[in-house]
């Protein structure tokens, strides 16, 4: 039955075996992965890691942060949680490239009304807002300026995980009327199962296609089935993938743009830039920060709560009493 379902649903656009030219690889490594070194990435870090994408053939880099700098002071935080303009252009110049540039945007945690340019002042491409279900409005009042700034928008709804069935049928009827043009699910925890991605997949696919709008997938490997969920959403109508090269992203990280790359059908994707990124720069990189799959991480993603106290454990000196922090998140829960 879940066979018969899936092609029937993927039939629209082609199915798995097949090129989907309406596939959009979106990678978040500097983005996601910011929030492991509070986003203190070195500029030769971030430059390779765009070469890499471009040679790849990736559609969409998403390289950092819009947050407010009264709010992440630039003492604390690196140049990539602002993504001022000077910043970007140091690295991409005027990315004369196919590969399109996005920062993202927290509901609350970004002055969007100063720090979005009008487009033609800006080299990025795409604005993403970040927002909880309670956020909305002041979500739907930041997509309209990205968007009246001549930008493409995204609505990434975080821990979907946690929100009523009917206050998301609510939130998605709102945001269908608006001017977004990608609605994303994104599993915040990392707690979702292949049945509940194919559900929300569903649902959200109901409210945006009516509307003319894309749906994207963003995953988290606590239990390691991001890139399986990524793809349980590709099948069924998604087009917007999130990734990060080597899972590089908060806590255990996201689907793997290597991963991804290798199961597309798409020539126009290269496997082998990435791979020589890894290499050269994340193998170095592995020697100084964490990330990936761990038993706390699991622990949370299966409870389905967020991730900081598992991070905030694996950071501590005790970080191998499993036991000991799984009766701890219990008892708070």
């Amino acid at each position: 039955m879940k066979k018969k379902t899936t092609t029937a649903s993927a039939g629209k656009k082609g199915t798995w075996l097949t090129y989907r030219p309406d596939i959009k690889v979106f990678d978040c490594t500097i983005r996601d992965g910011g929030l492991v070194n509070n986003s203190q990435f070195t500029d030769e870090f971030v430059a390779a890691v765009y070469q890499a994408l471009v040679d790849a053939g990736v559609d969409y880099m998403e390289i950092g942060y819009k947050g407010d700098r009264k709010i992440y002071s630039p003492s604390e935080y690196g140049p990539w949680k602002h993504c001022q303009e000077d910043d970007i252009r140091r690295i991409v110049g005027e990315n004369q490239t196919g590969l399109k540039l996005s920062a993202m945007a927290d509901a609350e945690r970004t002055n969007y009304h100063e720090d979005f340019l009008p487009k033609e002042k800006s080299v990025l491409d795409m604005i993403r807002v970040a927002t909880y279900i309670h956020q909305i409005p002041t979500a739907l009042d930041m997509i309209k300026a990205a968007h009246d700034k001549g930008y493409e928008t995204s609505l990434n709804l975080m821990s979907v995980s946690t929100v009523h069935d009917h206050e998301l049928e609510e939130g998605l009827e709102i945001l269908a009327r608006s001017e977004v043009d990608v609605l994303y699910i994104v599993d915040s925890f990392g707690a979702l199962y292949s049945e509940e991605i194919q559900d929300l997949t569903r649902k959200f696919m109901s409210f945006a296609e009516g509307a003319g709008k894309k749906v994207g997938i963003h995953t988290h490997n606590n239990q390691q089935l991001a890139y399986a969920n990524t793809i349980e959403a590709l099948i069924l109508g998604a087009s917007y993938l999130d990734s990060t090269i080597a899972g590089l992203g908060r806590g255990a990280g996201n689907c793997a743009t290597e991963l991804l790359l290798g199961f597309l059908k798409n020539p126009k994707f290269h496997l082998r830039p990435i791979l020589k990124c890894i290499q050269e720069h994340f193998l170095p990189l592995r020697e100084k920060i964490f990330w990936g799959y761990d038993i706390p991480l699991l622990i949370t993603g299966q409870l389905n709560i967020h991730p900081r106290s598992a991070i905030a454990f694996i950071e501590g000196s005790h970080n191998t009493d499993f036991v000991g922090f799984y009766d701890s998140v219990v008892e708070e829960e």
